[in-house]
């Protein structure tokens, strides 16, 4: 005899809907506040970071814009009450003698000093990417003339091309050859320090091409020697083309880097003899604090071309970078 067996439980209730207004304001208002929280604690990451952009380079550069557009002189500096003088001071500096052969000067020292510390930085980051013995210790000790203090530097490079007890002009005279006045000719100022300037840029690009020439893949290369490529021939099939973005940043950032060199070559010459070597950065100094009677308007508006000169290539720079991303 089997005896059934009653499930005494009581049936299960459907659940009920959840009435419209109960649980979902509360959720709702939880989204916010931790949407809010996530919002605060980003802007408070960011904070310290726009403080320092606001107080050492948005203040700055407003500094510099209200200088070139008042008639400043020592007293109205300190007082602070200069009239207006609109664009006068750009009208001066474009009007000033000086002004061609500055620009002249910057144009050719800056291309100059890139294009040979490019190369070079080139040639050395594809022979240290050959990983040799001793290659990093190598590379370390062509970092020293980027990590010296640029006064060093400088100083170092006149006492070199010193005419009387130079280093350079006694090597010279040891193989037959009169001395040059390498920092007192106007011919050869100039030469002297983009000389110098080119020795300190190789390092740098030296980096940052060697960092670029490791993302290359080993591969490629393995295929292109099966096929019988050169090593002239895979550096130009290869090499160059996947090089090509790092090489427009380092190119880049040489440019607005070497436009305001102004230490280096006013520890060397000054900007002279007879501003031979005198750059839109170093008349600008001149200009706003080389004499008892400073011109700080058409020293920053000086000050303001250089910016202009870099926005515009910095403008080129990312138009490029679209097409060939296009």
């Amino acid at each position: 005899m089997t005896i059934a067996r009653v499930d005494r439980r009581a049936p299960r209730s459907p659940a009920r809907p959840r009435e419209a207004g109960t649980a979902a304001p509360a959720d709702g208002s939880a989204l916010r506040r931790r949407r809010r929280r996530n919002r605060l604690t980003a802007l408070a990451f960011l904070a310290p970071l726009a403080l320092y952009l606001a107080a050492f380079y948005v203040y700055p550069l407003y500094r510099n814009l209200d200088l070139s557009l008042r008639d400043y002189t020592v007293r109205s500096f300190v007082a602070g009450d200069a009239p207006f003088s609109g664009l006068d001071n750009f009208r001066t500096v474009l009007d000033d003698p000086t002004f061609g052969p500055a620009m002249r000067h910057t144009m050719i020292f800056t291309f100059v000093s890139i294009a040979f510390q490019y190369a070079a930085g080139l040639a050395l980051a594809v022979f240290f990417n050959r990983h040799f013995r001793l290659a990093a210790t190598l590379r370390a000790l062509f970092l020293i003339p980027w990590l010296l203090p640029l006064i060093v530097s400088a100083s170092t490079w006149s006492w070199m091309l010193n005419s009387e007890s130079g280093v350079l002009n006694c090597a010279l005279h040891t193989v037959g050859v009169s001395p040059v006045d390498w920092l007192n000719s106007p011919h050869w100022a100039l030469t002297s320090v983009i000389i110098a300037n080119i020795w300190i840029g190789i390092p740098f690009n030296l980096v940052i091409l060697y960092s670029g020439l490791q993302n290359i893949p080993g591969e490629l290369y393995e295929a292109a020697s099966l096929d019988g490529a050169s090593a002239w021939q895979q550096f130009r099939r290869i090499t160059f083309p996947l090089l090509r973005p790092v090489s427009a940043i380092t190119l880049l950032l040489g440019l607005v880097y070497t436009l305001k060199v102004f230490d280096l070559i006013w520890i060397m010459t000054k900007g002279g003899p007879s501003d031979a070597s005198s750059t839109l950065a170093t008349w600008s100094y001149q200009l706003g604090f080389g004499s008892l009677l400073p011109k700080f308007g058409p020293g920053a508006a000086v000050g303001n071309i250089l910016i202009l000169i870099a926005l515009v290539f910095g403008l080129l720079y990312i138009r490029v970078q679209r097409r060939q991303e296009a």
